[in-house]
């Protein structure tokens, strides 16, 4: 398609993005207050947390690739009223079963990102993909790390369950809106198959093609970098010498949004050719960032530069990544993106583990070491990945293959 977004179709997909992650993230930092308030142990507390990342995985795999096969406009609006419903359950939930069932349903539709996402690269023309993705994407940025700080204000002036009535407002608000002020997406007219055939594709993608498994592999091991510290940030500034509160901890985002920065340009990068460059370079930044973590107990500007330093690498690697993948495969751009994010929630969810253990065994210098670590493999994965070809380029035949003896 050739529909040129504008500058606001393009905040109106970043605003939708915001919101929609927030819902997945929103609990974190109301965590204590929501499981006293729904009688929940101490031990139960990361069921919270678990029941939003689970739904998140599961929308992944089997309503994504829905953008494949249906109006991704419509898609969007549909799957943000229904993260809206669950959002209200949430607010109004009395008993903690209840509202880990309107979490769940929350963090399943709350996938709208990833259509949002395929959306915006379905509609925009190629030299200008990579400038609307990193745009949209900086609204997850916002969403992920904004929540942690407007959650924990919100929940201290009307309670925690106002975060929630809020989310559940600004989703069908947004709603209306897509339906409103965006145009169809008619890029799935007469170039896919049904869902069935667009399920077994990703199956196909991840077995055949070795840019998408390289890719998928980087974001793996980035987002296990990304969920080392920000699962395990509050640990050592709660601790000695600090002891800051949890709304001190999330003031600690408003430095990673410097990554909503660096995703749009990255983005503009992307689209002069140059997304492999700036994987690499980028990589190289998230090593170095946790230099300036392991710090933490000398000094807060260094965790600042840090923060700052680790969002924006792993938003240029994330843009690159999305920009490169959705250009090899433009018609089949929700299930491609539904089968990398799949990937990057089980790199986040491996972070997450492996950190509270780490520090709880060894401490904070040696969380940063792995978080290091993570962010090493992920450049040894680059490094031995195919060289992305630039937009446009005739893609690579073996010399065997029947494309290549056609031609000949």
């Amino acid at each position: 398609m050739s529909t040129i977004l504008g500058g606001g179709r393009r905040l109106l997909l970043a605003v939708v993005c915001a919101v929609a992650v927030a819902n997945v993230y929103a609990v974190q930092p109301v965590l204590d207050a929501a499981g006293s308030d729904l009688g929940l142990t101490a031990g139960g507390l990361g069921w919270l947390v678990a029941v939003g990342q689970a739904g998140y995985l599961a929308g992944l795999v089997t309503l994504v690739p829905l953008g494949d096969v249906l109006d991704r406009r419509r898609l969007i609006a549909g799957h943000l009223a229904l993260t809206a419903a669950g959002s209200a359950v949430v607010a109004a939930s009395t008993t903690a079963p209840l509202a880990l069932v309107g979490l769940g349903v929350a963090g399943m539709f709350a996938v709208v990102v990833q259509t949002t996402v395929a959306y915006t690269a379905a509609v925009s023309s190629p030299h200008e993909r990579g400038r609307n993705i990193g745009a949209v994407t900086s609204g997850v940025v916002v969403g992920i790390l904004g929540a942690r700080v407007v959650a924990g204000f919100l929940a201290e002036v009307a309670g925690w369950r106002s975060v929630y009535a809020a989310l559940a407002a600004a989703s069908v608000i947004l709603a209306g809106l897509v339906l409103i002020s965006l145009p169809a997406d008619e890029s799935h007219e007469g170039a896919r198959g049904g869902y069935r055939q667009v399920i077994a594709s990703m199956g196909r993608l991840v077995a055949a093609d070795r840019m998408f498994r390289s890719r998928a592999a980087i974001a793996f091991f980035v987002f296990a970098s990304f969920g080392t510290l920000w699962s395990g940030l509050a640990l050592p500034l709660s601790a000695e010498p600090w002891h800051l509160t949890p709304a001190q901890i999330g003031l600690f985002a408003l430095a990673g949004l410097a990554g909503a920065l660096g995703a749009a340009r990255a983005g503009r990068w992307a689209d002069r050719g140059h997304a492999g460059p700036v994987t690499g370079w980028a990589l190289v930044v998230l090593i170095g960032s946790w230099a300036f973590t392991a710090g933490t107990g000398q000094s807060l500007w260094l965790l600042g530069a840090g923060v700052i330093l680790l969002d924006l690498a792993v938003q240029a690697v994330h843009v690159s990544n999305q920009h490169l993948i959705t250009t090899a495969r433009p018609r089949q751009a929700s299930s491609v993106i539904g089968a990398y994010m799949a990937f990057y929630s089980l790199g986040s969810a491996l972070g997450a583990v492996t950190t509270a253990w780490t520090y709880a065994t060894a401490g904070w210098p040696a969380a940063c070491l792995l978080g290091a670590g993570y962010a090493t493999a992920a450049l040894a994965v680059c490094a031995l990945s195919p060289r992305p070809q630039p937009a446009g380029a005739a893609p690579h035949r073996p010399p065997g293959s029947s494309e290549e003896l056609a031609r000949r």
